[in-house]
């Protein structure tokens, strides 16, 4: 449906469009949550349970949803065909020009951008997991080792790869150690997810993220280290966050000093343990144990993974620092993101 289409579409029957978006809209977080009862789904939607109603009957009268003792779920039907939506839904909402736009000013060959702010509301991060998913799987090979980073983005890509088409018999790797928050956002429990949910195998980097220099000498010379990093190594994938400098160094608990020179050097963005300032540049770099900046560029795919408004900088910073291929965000970001570059004006402006 092209631009013409739309606008011929929206002044004959405006009400089809906003039917269409509610309906879809609907058919997301049933997806996102399912099994939902429909009180839940209510307040997700902010609606009454009576409106919802007639949506829910109708939906189901089309085979798109089924319903159970434990809530509402997507048929294969209706989960295909909102995935055959999507094209269709960001042209509306004009999330495919944004895509363009942005592809554009950072360089990047395929941008995604689902709906939502990561910082606003927290189903966009499940949004934005089940984004990559879909891209990821349709772009692995069967001869390919995935390499994954930790943290709750990348959690969140683990926990929407659907389980639906025919098995990878792909080897997942962290592409580092251990950062020591919560389990379900390490990079060995994301790996081991992902290697089930896709049909293949993981292996597991049982190493602290950050070592000193002497421990680390100590460990590099373990065999078994150095099996698992030469595995580390050979990833011709790798799918990763892109976090915040000052977020992340008080995350891995470097000290006041550290985050003092951080501050100074104008660090903006953190990623494999390096921290970059607004032009791309290493300001700092950390002792860990996994991929290195280096071994990007031999890499088949680097695809990141990254939203929210306070991560622009951040994103945009690390599209100047190394190659990336493939970036799924969403709307607070890359709207941020092109701010920043001048290529958007803000609310204020545009009623102007």
């Amino acid at each position: 449906m092209n631009e013409i289409d739309l606008a011929v579409v929206r002044r004959i029957v405006p009400e089809l469009i906003e039917t269409l978006q509610e309906r879809a809209w609907m058919m997301h977080r049933i997806r996102l949550l399912q099994p939902i009862g429909r009180r839940a789904l209510a307040a997700e939607l902010n609606t009454t349970e009576r409106v919802l109603r007639a949506e829910v009957d109708f939906l189901r009268q089309q085979g798109l949803i089924v319903s159970a003792p434990s809530g509402m779920s997507l048929t294969e039907e209706g989960d295909a065909l909102l995935d055959e939506l999507d094209d269709v839904l960001a042209t509306i909402e004009g999330r495919s020009e944004l895509s363009t736009r942005l592809s554009r000013a950072l360089g990047i060959h395929r941008v995604y951008i689902v709906p939502g702010d990561s910082d606003e509301e927290n189903w966009v991060k499940d949004t934005l997991g089940y984004q990559a998913a879909i891209q990821l799987r349709e772009l692995l090979r069967t001869a390919d080792v995935l390499a994954v980073t930790g943290g709750t983005t990348m959690a969140a890509v683990a926990r929407m790869m659907p389980k639906k088409g025919v098995d990878l018999p792909i080897k997942v790797v962290p592409a580092r150690g251990g950062l020591g928050e919560s389990v379900y956002a390490q990079a060995n429990v994301i790996a081991a997810e992902l290697a089930e949910r896709l049909g293949g195998t993981s292996v597991m980097l049982h190493v602290p993220d950050r070592l000193g220099s002497e421990t680390l000498d100590l460990l590099m010379q373990e065999p078994q280290v150095q099996q698992r990093l030469q595995e580390v190594r050979e990833a011709t994938v790798v799918v990763h966050g892109i976090g915040d400098a000052i977020q992340m160094a008080e995350r891995r608990q470097l000290s006041a000093a550290e985050i003092e020179l951080l501050r100074e050097r104008d660090a903006v963005a953190e990623a494999f343990g390096y921290y970059f300032n607004r032009t791309g540049q290493i300001v700092y770099t950390m002792t860990t144990v996994g991929l290195r900046l280096d071994d990007l560029a031999d890499m088949r795919l680097v695809m990141g993974v990254a939203g929210g408004k306070s991560k622009a900088a951040a994103i945009a910073a690390a599209a100047k620092a190394y190659k990336m291929d493939v970036l799924v965000t969403d709307e607070g970001a890359a709207k941020e993101i092109l701010h920043l570059h001048g290529g958007v004006q803000d609310d204020n402006e545009n009623r102007d």
